[in-house]
């Protein structure tokens, strides 16, 4: 059985980490480059980096963090924000990143996708989106960008699907709803476009407690789980959400360290 993979994500706003609820209200609470050392050291599996005004302020990411950041971390880095073109993907991979994350831009302009797969592998390609329910949707849910700011008119699962069939190589799903409430991962969402791609999913949205992640990886087939406000503030720390799932019954890597 594969290892479930907990993903600790830092959204950067002025060089801060910030955090909001239903992505609205953020305040600023660290600095990314030591907290991304924290969680290096505390055992993350992976660290998801999101310059979350680049796209509405239309300007590229802040690399001068990502190389920081990368300099303090030895596990997989997905870098995501404002990224538009090839040429921006290869800048933030020779930042230090291991993957990048494709949202607004990918749903305006979808060739961007199999563009970067072509030019660096599918592993290095990750689907960002942002879902909110509505019925008006055949899945029951809207893709929306920039940042929760603009509805689209493009359904989830249908989006899901395409972007992998351009070639995204990761979905890492966000839920509206959930987003930062700690009220839990949206399941029905999450366990329809797991099972509806051939791609790991990684769920987002909702972390509030280590029986929130049992459930999206039993209930919501979720490959890996997205975590922030939990750790964030201090309530849970990652070696004991690990052995809180190890305990019943998923299988978890409980150190990453390179060879």
């Amino acid at each position: 059985m594969l290892q479930k993979r907990i993903i600790v994500c830092l959204d950067v706003r002025e060089g801060k980490t910030t955090k909001g609820v239903k992505f609205k209200g953020n305040i600023d609470i660290g600095d990314p480059i030591e907290m991304a050392r924290q969680y290096y050291d505390d055992g993350v599996d992976e660290l998801v980096f999101y310059d979350i005004t680049a796209s509405a302020e239309k300007r590229g990411i802040m690399l001068d963090v990502v190389e920081r950041v990368a300099e303090q971390i030895f596990v997989p880095f997905c870098v995501g924000g404002g990224l538009r073109n090839i040429e921006d993907m290869r800048a933030v991979l020779l930042a230090g990143a291991e993957k990048v994350s494709l949202n607004s831009q990918a749903v305006r302009n979808p060739a961007i996708i199999e563009q970067g797969a072509g030019q660096f592998g599918r592993q290095c390609i990750v689907l960002g989106m942002d879902a909110a329910r509505d019925p008006e949707c055949p899945s029951g849910y809207r893709v929306v960008v920039d940042g929760g700011r603009t509805p689209t008119d493009r359904d989830a699962l249908e989006w899901a699907q395409q972007a992998v069939a351009l070639g995204a190589g990761e979905i890492v799903l966000n839920s509206i709803d959930a987003d930062g409430t700690k009220a839990g991962y949206e399941l029905q969402l999450t366990r329809m476009i797991s099972e509806a791609v051939p791609v790991p999913v990684v769920a987002s949205g909702g972390a509030g407690t280590p029986e929130h992640l049992a459930d999206v990886f039993e209930h919501g087939k979720a490959d890996a789980a997205l975590i922030a406000s939990m750790v964030h503030y201090g309530d849970y720390r990652l070696p004991d959400i690990k052995a809180y799932l190890t305990s019943k019954g998923q299988p978890m890597r409980l150190r990453y360290r390179p060879v």
